[in-house]
């Protein structure tokens, strides 16, 4: 991957480029996420801040977005009160953002930051949403690439919303988008969703993600699974439809094993052996019980959780670089001369 920057050169653009960054326990990687972010933002000619999101970290990672926010502009840090999920953690990083533009950058650098020049272009030249579309996934193993890949398109096919696959929260939106998004109220966010729920013009970039560069993931494959059911009910009814179909499935195996049962007895005079055969219809038919079951109550569950109103998150303290905004290198630049000359 070729990391040179461009300084442009041109007049400045007044316009204000957010990077909302979600953050838990990534105290390894934030010194080589200053590194590799603030020169791709100085080399872009626009004004720019990050909001950090730090969501319940327990490694200090607060502590030290808070001493960077000391000596570095345009800066802010919004710490959760305790770990509230990263969906939860995005939706406070997109409230607190002032951006024209915001884009959700990943604090492990797996999605590359010298994308956010080409996102910006594309914004600039009329897209309201940018999408960022993995071409490979780098440093994950066969399954988790396996079942991510079956996943979004399970989800693109019982989705009454086109949920785009191979996308994850690497993305820019413009004001009007995440207005949009700031309009959902709902308590269960299931964010990939709700950014395709809003529509607006959207535009693909595909790039290659990279291997976590430090630090270890903070997600496991239950982890991973609960996200995957959280979206499948959040955006479809289809495994509600799924469980009637199974459960008239399996009624209509155990009618006609019962209806064979009796043929046998009255034709041929052979009695019912056993309790095996028994023992496997009870099974099997409880199983599919409880599975139903299960996946009513994921619903219910949700609708319990929306009725008591909670908020989404409770932010512990908002800080930010008391400098304000960043501005772009341009404008430092020529402010550098003028003072020289003077």
């Amino acid at each position: 991957m070729n990391k040179s920057l461009d300084v442009h050169v041109g007049p400045p653009d007044d316009r204000l480029i957010s990077l909302v960054v979600p953050v838990y326990n990534e105290r390894a990687m934030l010194p080589l996420f200053f590194d590799r972010v603030l020169p791709v933002l100085a080399a872009v000619n626009l004004r720019h801040e990050i909001v950090f999101v730090d969501d319940g970290s327990e490694d200090g990672s607060a502590g030290y977005v808070r001493n960077e926010i000391k000596r570095t502009p345009g800066l802010r840090l919004v710490k959760l009160s305790r770990n509230f999920g990263k969906e939860a953690a995005v939706t406070a990083g997109l409230e607190h953002a002032r951006g024209d533009a915001v884009i959700v950058l990943d604090a492990d650098l797996q999605d590359p930051p010298e994308q956010i020049p080409a996102m910006i272009e594309s914004w600039q030249s009329g897209a309201d949403v940018v999408l960022m579309q993995r071409r490979s996934r780098a440093g994950e193993t066969v399954v988790k690439r396996w079942s991510a890949h079956f996943f979004y398109r399970l989800l693109n096919r019982t989705s009454r919303t086109d949920i785009p696959v191979d996308t994850g929260d690497f993305r820019l939106m413009s004001r009007k988008a995440v207005d949009a998004i700031l309009t959902l109220n709902e308590r269960n966010r299931y964010m990939k969703g709700l950014f395709a729920w809003i529509g607006l013009p959207t535009r693909v970039i595909q790039y290659d993600r990279e291997p976590r560069a430090a630090g270890e993931t903070k997600w496991d494959y239950p982890g991973l699974v609960g996200l995957a059911l959280e979206g499948l009910t959040s955006f479809s009814v289809s495994p509600l439809r799924w469980a009637t179909a199974i459960g008239l499935f399996a009624a209509s195996v155990g009618a006609l094993f019962g209806l064979w049962i009796v043929i046998k007895a009255m034709m041929l005079g052979d009695a019912t052996s056993g309790y095996p055969s028994l023992v496997a219809i009870i099974s099997f038919i409880g199983g599919i019980q409880l599975l139903s079951i299960g996946i009513v109550g994921e619903y219910v569950g949700k609708t319990y959780l929306e009725t008591k109103q909670r908020p989404v998150y409770l932010a512990e303290e908002v800080l930010e670089s008391p400098v304000g905004v960043s501005q772009p290198l341009n404008t430092r630049l020529a402010e550098a001369r003028h003072v020289k000359a003077i």
